[in-house]
C-alpha cells in the first residue's frame, strides 16, 4: 500500500511538471513558408514574389501582431543585416499570406533565402524560422544561349511519328558548385544525365497556349555530373503534334518537334561553363515508334540504342541534329503544379469476358498507365488496351472512347522478363484488356500508375453513410484524372480539353478538395493569352477549337476562377492580372445586349446535358438560353464591379454597378411576372436568379417556393452543367434542408448515388451514362470520368460540414463553421487545410445530443455557429459563454485559434 501511495505521489509529480512545464515554455513559432505557393522552388521568373507563412502554437487565441522578414544571397548572411539584400523591419500587422516581398529583383539564375520571426498578441517574438529560398530562372531571352534543334530529315508521316532522341557528351575537371538544366521543346521530353532520369515531372514542358507561352523547367543537377558526362533528352508528339480534339488534327502547333537545352555549371573557382544544344548535338530515332497521347505508344525493344544516355556511347547511325530558328522571347517559367505520378494500384481481379478476352479490373477508374511485368519471345508484338466500362454483358466496352485508339503496343527486343511502361501517353481506364499474349501476367505483375499534376490535397469529407463517402471519392478521383496540367473534360477519350464551363462551375469545390492556387493560376494566364481580339473566350484553353467561343457560363470563367481563387487564398494579384481579360469579356457581353441590356438571339450550351423526359406533363428541363445568357451576363458584371473596388479601381466599380442595375431592371421586365415565375420554369432558372441575387427582395421568396415546389413535385433533380453546383445551396438558402437532403440521398436516376449504385468510381459526364437498362448512353459523348457534377462538393464540405470563408475576410483569415445535421446522418468528420493551417468540422447527433470539435489555426478566428441550440444549455469552455450570441434557432461563439468542443441538447 505504502509503495502504491508513493507510486501516486510520483505520478501526480511527473503530471504537476507535465503541465506547469507546457505553460511555461508555452510558444508560438512559424512553419511551411511557401513562396508563390511552393515551397523553394527554383527557376521562377516573378520579379515579386509573394511569400506566406504559417503560425504553430499550443495555447489558444494566438494572432500574429507583427512581422519581419529578412531575405540574403546564402543562409550565413541571413543574420549579417549589412550583408542582406532586404529586411522587412518589424511590420505591424497580422498578414501571414501573400507578403509580397519588397527588396531589389535578383538576377537571373540567382537564388536566395528567406526567413521570418513574428510577434504574437501578447508581444513576444518567436524565433527565426527556418531558412528556405526561391531562385530565379532567366528573365532576359538574351541568356538563353542554346540554339532550337531538331531531328534532321524527318520522313514526311500523316500518322504519329517517331519519337525522338538527341545526345550529347562533355567533361568536367573542376571542382563543382553548383548545376543548372533549363529545358524546353516543342513537344514532350525526358530528359537523362549519365543514365539517370533527371526528374520525376511528367509531360513537361506542360500545355500552354504554345505560339503565345511556352514554359521551359529548370533543374538542379549539381550531384549528377561527373568527369564524364553523357546529356541524353527523349521527345514524343504530346499535345504539341499529336492528335488533338476530337477530329484528330495531326500537328496542331506545329509538324517539327525541337529541343532548347542549357547547362550552366558554377565551380568553386569562380568561372562558369554552358553546355548548350546545337549542331554538335546527334540525333536518331529508337524504340518508341508511336506516341500519341489518344492513340497510345508503340515500343519496339528490337530499336534499342542500349547506353546511349551513358557516356562513352558508340554514336554510329546517329546524325548531326539540325539547328533552326524557333522564338526564345515567349518562354516563361511554370507557376503551376507539375504532373507526376502519384500512386500506384494493383490489379484486383482478372476477367474472361463472355467474348474469351482477358481483362483486368483495376478496381478504380483511372488516369495513367499499366506498368507491366511480362514475358515473351523476340519479335512478339503484345497489346494493352484500356476502357472505363464493361457492357450490359460483360465484355470490353470502348465505343465512347471514340476515335481514340487507347492501345499500347510492345515488341520484344529478346527472349524473357521485361518491365514496360509507356513515356509520353496516358488513358483514362478502369479495365485493362490484354491481347498477343502466350503467358498471361500475373495480378502482382500489372500495376497501375496514377498521374496527375501534383496538388497538396486540402479536404477531407467523410459521414455515416456509404454511399455519401462513395461520392466524395468520386468527386475527389473525378479532380485527380483531370488535373491534368489543365483542368480538362475528360481524361479518355478523343478530347481531353480544357473546357471553360466545366472548370468554373466546379472551381469552388476544387479548392476544398486540392491547394488548386498555383494551377489556376498558371492555367488562367492562357485563358487570357487565347482571349480573342473582340472579348470572346474560347471554349476549350488552350484553344485547339479554332477560336470558337463566347458561350454564356463557359466564357464567364475569366472571371469565376480568379475571384474563387481570391477568396480562397486571399489573392488580389490573380485579380489584378485577369482584369484586363475580365473587362474585354463583360464589354463584350455588353456590346451583344445592346441598348436593352438583354443578351438575347446568340448561340450557347445553355444548361448542358440537363434531365430530360419525355412525359407529357413535364417538358423536361430545357432553360431558355436568353435568360441564361442575361443572367450571366448580370452575374459577371457584379463579379466584376466587387474586383475593381478591390484592386483600387473605384470609377470602374461604379461603372459596373450602374451597368449591373441596369442589367437586373432588364432581367425582371423580359423573364419574371410579377410574382416572381420566371419564364423558363426550370430549377437551373430559379437556382440561378436566385443565387446570382438578381430577383427584386419582394420576389424572393415566391422564386424560391417555386424552386420548391418544383424539386419536391417531381422527387429528383432536373439541372445540368450551369444548374447543379448551385441547386442544393439554394435549397439550404430558402430553408429547405429537407429537399437538399433528398435529393443528396436520392439512389434513382436521376440523382449523385445513381452512378454510385452502378459501381462508379468517379463521377460520370450524364446523369445516365450508364442506364438502369445496363446499356449505354450515346457514344458520342459518355464520358466515365467527368467532374462537373462533381460540384455538389461544395455544398457538403460548406453546408453539412459547415466550414464557410468570409468574403469579406478572404483566405480564411476569419471564417464560420455553421454545420447542418439532415438527411438522416448522424455524424460527419471533415477538415481542410487553409494557408493559415488545418481546420476541422466534426458532428455527431445521438439521442437528440449534438456534440460539435472544431479546430482553428492560429492567427485565424472563427464564429462557430450551432443549430438548433439555446446558450444556457450549450456545455462550452468557460471563457467562450460571454461571446455567444442567441439567434431565433441557433447559438454564434466567436473564436480564436485552437481545438473545441461543444455540447448540448438539440432543440426541436
Amino acid at each position: 500500500m505504502k509503495h502504491s501511495k508513493a507510486l501516486l505521489k510520483s505520478l501526480l509529480l511527473i503530471v504537476i511538471i507535465s503541465v506547469f512545464s507546457s505553460v511555461l515554455y508555452a510558444k508560438t513559432g512559424v512553419a511551411k513558408l511557401v513562396c508563390e505557393y511552393h515551397e523553394n522552388p527554383i527557376g521562377i521568373d516573378t520579379e515579386e514574389p509573394r511569400l506566406s507563412w504559417q503560425l504553430f502554437s499550443d495555447k489558444q487565441n494566438v494572432v500574429q501582431s507583427a512581422y519581419e522578414i529578412r531575405v540574403a544571397g546564402s543562409v550565413k548572411e541571413l543574420s549579417s543585416k549589412s550583408k542582406q539584400l532586404w529586411n522587412s523591419g518589424k511590420i505591424e500587422s497580422d498578414q501571414s499570406v501573400n507578403v509580397v516581398y519588397g527588396g531589389p529583383t535578383p538576377e537571373s539564375m540567382q537564388r536566395v533565402y528567406w526567413q521570418v520571426r513574428v510577434w504574437d498578441n501578447t508581444g513576444k517574438a518567436s524565433a527565426w524560422s527556418e531558412p528556405a529560398y526561391w531562385e530565379m530562372g532567366i528573365l532576359e531571352p538574351k541568356l538563353w544561349k542554346a540554339s532550337w534543334i531538331t531531328l534532321s530529315n524527318e520522313p514526311e508521316s500523316e500518322d504519329s511519328k517517331p519519337a525522338q532522341y538527341y545526345r550529347n557528351e562533355f567533361s568536367t575537371s573542376k571542382n563543382i558548385k553548383s548545376a543548372r538544366a533549363y529545358v524546353t521543346s516543342h513537344g514532350l521530353y525526358q530528359l537523362f544525365l549519365n543514365g539517370e532520369k533527371v526528374s520525376d515531372q511528367l509531360f513537361t514542358p506542360g500545355w500552354t497556349s504554345y505560339n503565345k507561352r511556352l514554359q521551359y523547367q529548370t533543374y538542379d543537377v549539381t550531384g549528377m555530373l561527373q568527369k564524364e558526362n553523357a546529356v541524353g533528352v527523349v521527345l514524343g508528339d504530346g499535345w504539341y503534334r499529336g492528335n488533338i480534339g476530337w477530329v484528330s488534327a495531326n500537328g496542331y502547333y506545329g509538324d517539327q518537334l525541337a529541343l532548347l537545352f542549357q547547362l550552366k555549371i558554377d565551380y568553386t573557382d569562380g568561372t562558369s561553363e554552358w553546355i548548350v544544344s546545337d549542331k554538335n548535338w546527334y540525333s536518331n530515332k529508337g524504340p518508341i515508334v508511336k506516341s500519341d497521347i489518344y492513340n497510345g505508344e508503340k515500343y519496339d525493344a528490337r530499336l534499342e540504342n542500349t547506353g546511349w544516355m551513358k557516356p562513352g556511347f558508340d554514336q554510329v547511325g546517329w546524325k548531326s541534329a539540325l539547328e533552326v530558328v524557333q522564338p526564345k522571347d515567349i518562354l516563361i517559367a511554370p507557376q503551376g503544379v507539375p504532373v507526376k505520378a502519384i500512386e500506384e494500384l494493383k490489379a484486383i481481379k482478372q476477367i474472361t469476358t463472355p467474348k474469351g478476352e482477358i481483362v483486368f479490373d483495376m478496381g478504380q477508374n483511372m488516369v495513367g498507365w499499366i506498368k507491366l511485368k511480362m514475358t515473351g519471345k523476340k519479335d512478339q508484338e503484345v497489346k494493352l488496351k484500356f476502357a472505363e466500362v464493361l457492357d450490359k454483358e460483360g465484355n470490353f466496352y470502348t465505343a465512347n472512347l471514340r476515335s481514340a485508339e487507347c492501345t499500347d503496343t510492345y515488341i520484344f527486343g529478346k527472349d524473357g522478363e521485361v518491365t514496360y511502361e509507356p513515356k509520353f501517353t496516358f488513358h483514362g481506364f478502369r479495365f485493362l484488356k490484354l491481347e498477343g499474349f502466350d503467358k498471361i501476367p500475373a495480378l502482382e505483375d500489372i500495376t497501375g500508375v496514377v498521374i496527375h499534376s501534383e496538388m497538396e490535397p486540402n479536404g477531407t469529407f467523410a459521414c455515416d453513410n456509404e454511399m455519401i463517402n462513395q461520392l466524395q471519392h468520386n468527386i475527389q478521383w473525378g479532380q485527380k484524372g483531370n488535373f491534368l496540367d489543365v483542368p480538362t473534360d475528360c481524361p479518355q477519350r478523343d478530347e481531353r480539353l480544357g473546357w471553360t464551363g466545366d472548370a468554373q462551375v466546379f472551381a469552388p469545390t476544387a479548392g476544398y478538395n486540392f491547394n488548386v492556387a498555383a494551377f489556376y493560376t498558371k492555367w488562367m494566364k492562357d485563358v487570357a493569352a487565347d482571349q480573342l481580339a473582340n472579348g470572346v473566350i474560347p471554349h476549350v484553353i488552350p484553344d485547339v477549337l479554332n477560336e470558337q467561343g463566347g458561350a454564356t457560363g463557359w466564357a464567364d470563367v475569366v472571371a469565376v476562377i480568379p475571384w474563387t481563387v481570391y477568396k480562397l487564398y486571399n489573392d488580389t494579384r490573380i485579380l489584378e492580372q485577369a482584369y484586363p481579360a475580365i473587362i474585354k469579356w463583360v464589354e463584350y457581353m455588353n456590346s451583344r445586349a445592346g441598348e436593352d441590356y438583354l443578351w438575347t438571339d446568340d448561340d450557347h450550351f445553355g444548361d448542358w446535358l440537363a434531365f430530360a423526359t419525355t412525359r407529357s406533363d413535364y417538358p423536361g428541363a430545357t432553360t431558355e438560353k436568353d435568360l441564361l445568357a442575361t443572367a450571366y451576363f448580370y452575374y459577371t458584371t457584379t463579379l466584376t464591379a466587387k474586383i475593381a473596388g478591390i484592386i483600387g479601381k473605384t470609377d470602374d466599380a461604379k461603372k459596373y454597378n450602374t451597368l449591373a442595375a441596369n442589367i437586373k431592371d432588364a432581367f425582371n421586365k423580359e423573364f419574371v411576372t410579377s410574382n416572381g415565375r420566371l419564364v423558363s420554369h426550370t430549377q437551373t432558372a430559379y437556382v440561378l436568379a436566385l443565387a446570382f441575387g438578381i430577383l427584386p427582395d419582394n420576389l424572393v421568396e415566391n422564386a424560391g417556393n417555386y424552386l420548391a415546389k418544383d424539386v419536391d413535385k417531381f422527387k429528383h433533380l432536373t439541372t445540368g452543367f450551369l444548374g447543379t453546383p448551385l441547386l442544393c445551396p439554394m435549397l439550404s438558402e430558402i430553408g429547405r434542408d429537407d429537399l437538399a437532403f433528398m435529393l443528396l440521398n436520392r439512389k434513382d436516376y436521376p440523382s449523385w448515388l445513381y452512378p454510385v449504385t452502378q459501381g462508379a468510381t468517379t463521377i460520370w459526364e450524364r446523369w445516365d451514362g450508364q442506364k438502369p437498362d445496363g446499356t449505354f448512353q450515346d457514344v458520342g459523348m459518355n464520358s466515365f470520368n467527368h467532374y462537373a457534377y462533381g460540384a455538389i462538393g461544395e455544398w457538403l464540405y460548406n453546408h453539412v460540414a459547415g466550414i464557410q470563408v468570409d468574403e469579406k475576410a478572404p483566405g480564411y483569415k476569419h471564417f464560420a463553421l455553421a454545420p447542418h445535421p439532415g438527411g438522416k446522418l448522424n455524424e460527419v468528420n471533415a477538415t481542410y487545410k487553409s494557408m493559415y493551417g488545418k481546420i476541422a468540422s466534426s458532428w455527431k447527433t445521438e439521442d437528440g445530443q449534438m456534440v460539435y470539435k472544431v479546430e482553428i489555426p492560429a492567427n485565424t478566428t472563427a464564429d462557430v455557429i450551432l443549430p438548433n441550440s439555446k446558450v444556457g444549455e450549450i456545455n462550452m469552455d468557460e471563457n467562450l459563454k460571454s461571446t455567444a450570441k442567441q439567434s431565433e434557432t441557433d447559438v454564434t461563439v466567436s473564436v480564436g485559434s485552437g481545438t473545441y468542443t461543444f455540447s448540448y441538447p438539440m432543440a426541436e
